[in-house]
């Protein structure tokens, strides 16, 4: 095996998970923060703007981080799908309301329509910032894996539990609590760096506790269990609480968004090159080395990555930088009668 290629393609693995986690952190924070902190329907309707051009692109790191997961390390891949099969399932339903709630709302021009839909927005995006972070930090902790690499139920739930029964333990709590504080943290900040008026005040008032309690989480982590992503995390949370406080936006994000990075590579990087752990005594680990594809795969998928990939940052790239303007919070102006009604996601000026 080409140990050089696989670590290679490890590091691309990472890459797109962090990117996935950072941008669908505060994707995730703005689904639950926005209709909390809108009090009329107009601003309820800019904090959905402010992720409504981009939301969709966000999430193709989903595809590209499981897809490299997939081509490279087929037997990580096979683990960590069968390990969490149930909570996968939940994620990409929630997803899918996710997105319906998003492209709906502006379908129909109703505040008894847009408030469903604002609802619906709020609670799968709260869920999935708590799912995720259960599922990463049950996968820190390790999973039931016997020495054929097959992960087996060792709780009461049986077979169909077995997918369950990592999200029931302490790892799993700790990752969903932090990643709840860390969504509401990037949601916070980037409603405030997106938007004018009232609500952007509101989010900035939010940002600063968000902070302050997320970077208090990153501190008692490495009080209890000292690692250096973790104590990286919670300097770089404590640099968001400051530069919230002082109404530094673009700062206080910025912070933020590496405190993710921290978090998640920590997470990802915590057992190298122990990729997944077992919890059996006798079982196998997932490792590097054991889990890679064929030297052959990982030369196929490099010429496929170096066309595709840099396509992807290019086009985000792009689109966050036509879409950069703040959205206004302020009351429309009422449409004449017979207008047709405005998209729910438009980029406001």
């Amino acid at each position: 095996m080409d140990l050089d290629l696989a670590l290679t393609w490890f590091a691309v693995a990472v890459l797109a998970w962090v990117l996935f986690f950072v941008l669908e952190g505060f994707d995730f924070g703005v689904g639950y923060l926005g209709p909390l902190l809108g009090r009329t329907d107009a601003e309820r309707s800019a904090a959905v703007r402010t992720v409504g051009p981009v939301w969709d692109g966000n999430e193709v790191w989903l595809v590209a981080a499981i897809g490299v997961t997939f081509a490279a390390f087929p037997d990580w891949y096979a683990a960590l799908l069968s390990g969490t099969y149930l909570p996968m399932v939940a994620v990409l339903l929630l997803l899918a309301v996710r997105g319906v709630a998003i492209e709906f709302r502006g379908k129909h021009d109703d505040r008894g329509w847009r408030a469903r839909c604002d609802a619906f927005l709020a609670a799968s995006s709260l869920l999935l910032a708590a799912l995720w972070g259960a599922v990463v930090g049950a996968l820190v902790t390790g999973l039931a894996m016997d020495a054929g690499g097959e992960v087996r139920a060792v709780g009461l739930l049986g077979g169909l539990g077995r997918s369950v029964e990592p999200l029931l333990s302490p790892g799993a709590g700790v990752g969903a609590v932090a990643s709840v504080l860390l969504a509401t943290l990037q949601g916070a900040t980037f409603l405030s760096l997106r938007t004018t008026g009232a609500l952007r005040v509101r989010a900035r008032r939010v940002a600063v506790p968000a902070a302050a309690a997320a970077a208090f989480a990153a501190l008692l982590t490495v009080v209890l269990a000292p690692s250096t992503p973790a104590a990286v995390a919670g300097a770089l949370l404590t640099a968001a609480a400051v530069a919230a406080a002082a109404r530094r936006e673009a700062l206080a994000f910025t912070a933020s968004s590496l405190a993710v990075v921290a978090a998640v590579v920590g997470a990802l990087t915590a057992h190298f090159p122990v990729l997944l752990p077992t919890t059996l005594a006798g079982g196998a680990d997932v490792t590097l080395r054991g889990a890679a594809a064929s030297d052959g795969a990982l030369e196929l998928i490099s010429v496929v990555g170096v066309v595709v990939l840099p396509g992807v940052v290019a086009y985000q790239l792009w689109s966050y930088w036509v879409f950069r303007r703040r959205v206004g919070g302020e009351r429309e102006t009422p449409r004449p009668a017979g207008a047709q009604p405005s998209p729910g996601v438009r980029l406001g000026r």
